[in-house]
């Protein structure tokens, strides 16, 4: 590779200055399939909560590379061999492991696509850019696969205490406002070492572990899964399956070539060639706003009333419980709609509906968070804590909601 003359960096809100560490990546970063991060929000629908929560997933990318290097440098002090091939490799695997988000994030994850998860859709792109790059980036797709010989690199990558989480977490909570999510990252990394091919946490860091399960815990239930952000997210999607329906009525809806692409095609994994790729990738969140701007206007009630409600957001009230939804409740509030709008109960139940939402902090099951202590002993975290809501945190908590509107207009 050519002797790069200029050093790239960038300006991170959170860190600082990144500096890119090598002429490929930063080719990478340059690709166009990489830059579309700029156009999808990290957060999906939740800046109509919290409204600062505009970034993207190009800057979780570049954060993620960041605190990647800062783990590299640390393991390699503490004498756990990485070579450059495989430096390279994690970096690589960390800065392209969202690349297969749709537009807003999760919030269309199975929407757009049928039934194909977004890390499914991040190893076609890999895949894809590394014919372009010359088998390059082979070893970073073995390490994001699980497949590398190395178990610990793929936790670096992906597992319960990875580069991803401590980078979004402590990212989520600046752009948000909401200090409860702010870790410690750099504190975590520097307690970071490899004991039989296992990450491990050495003990002193242990309270820094605790902060970021309590954190992870508070961010998901006052962020992540806020009720009004929740409530949102389902009407961003029921935009789109109206949309589906009446185009397959036969009805001609204007949206961005990339967009009606999917809208006309069912694209399940065995269907997802090169040339779907090509087409998803055209894709981002500006396609679904300048869609939603041209449906509210369209004839037809269910679609131009979810669209105002985005755009104006003027949403459904919600309201959560701790048990499963009685079908006589959605009842009560779908009649008086279908009554007053002339509209059938199918209709009405785009406005009228109910789900679950669950969360836990950690999962003692799989994966354990593992503590290296003094004596050389090595335990999971909730049992070497002494904290006895680490236990709790290990329990999944599911709520119930319901959503109806307030008005339609």
């Amino acid at each position: 590779m050519t002797k790069r003359t200029k050093l790239k960096i960038f300006n991170d809100p959170i860190y600082g200055f990144i500096t890119i560490p090598s002429e490929r990546i930063f080719k990478i970063i340059a690709h166009p399939y990489f830059q579309r991060l700029r156009r999808i929000s990290q957060m999906g629908m939740s800046y109509l909560v919290y409204p600062g929560a505009h970034h993207t997933r190009f800057h979780h990318a570049l954060g993620g590379l960041h605190l990647m290097q800062q783990a590299i440098e640390i393991l390699r002090f503490k004498g756990i061999e990485i070579n450059a091939e495989e430096e390279e490799g994690l970096q690589i695997a960390i800065l392209l492991h969202d690349i297969g988000h749709g537009p807003f994030s999760h919030a269309m994850e199975h929407s757009i696509v049928e039934g194909i998860s977004h890390e499914c859709i991040s190893l076609l792109f890999m895949e894809e850019m590394n014919t372009e790059f010359n088998q390059s980036l082979t070893l970073a797709i073995d390490i994001f696969k699980g497949s590398y010989s190395r178990k610990f690199m793929n936790q670096l990558v992906s597992s319960q205490l990875d580069m991803d989480r401590l980078d979004y977490l402590k990212r989520d909570s600046f752009y948000t406002g909401v200090p409860e999510g702010n870790i410690n990252s750099e504190r975590i990394i520097t307690m970071l070492n490899v004991v039989d091919d296992h990450l491990v946490i050495e003990e002193k860091g242990i309270y820094s572990v605790e902060k970021f399960l309590v954190a992870r815990r508070l961010m998901y239930w006052q962020v992540y899964l806020h009720k009004t952000g929740v409530a949102a997210e389902q009407l961003l999607i029921r935009v789109l399956k109206r949309a589906k329906e009446l185009i397959e009525r036969g009805e001609n809806l204007t949206s961005s070539p990339a967009l009606s692409y999917f809208l006309h095609n069912k694209v399940t994994l065995d269907k997802f060639d090169s040339d779907t790729l090509g087409t998803f990738a055209k894709l981002d969140d500006y396609d679904i706003i300048s869609a939603m701007k041209e449906w509210m206007e369209y004839d037809d009630f269910v679609l131009s009333n979810l669209c105002k409600m985005l755009l104006n957001r003027d949403l459904l009230k919600v309201k959560l419980k701790k048990k499963k939804i009685n079908p006589e409740k959605l009842k009560k509030y779908a009649l008086p709609l279908q009554k007053k709008y002339s509209i059938t109960e199918e209709e009405a139940n785009y406005f009228v509906f109910s789900g679950e939402i669950s969360n836990v902090a950690y999962s003692s099951e799989n994966d354990k968070i593992q503590i290296l202590h003094r004596n050389g002993k090595i335990s999971d975290v909730a049992k070497a804590s002494d904290q006895l809501n680490l236990v709790a945190l290990s329990t999944e908590v599911t709520k119930y909601y319901i959503c109806y509107p307030k008005t339609i207009r």
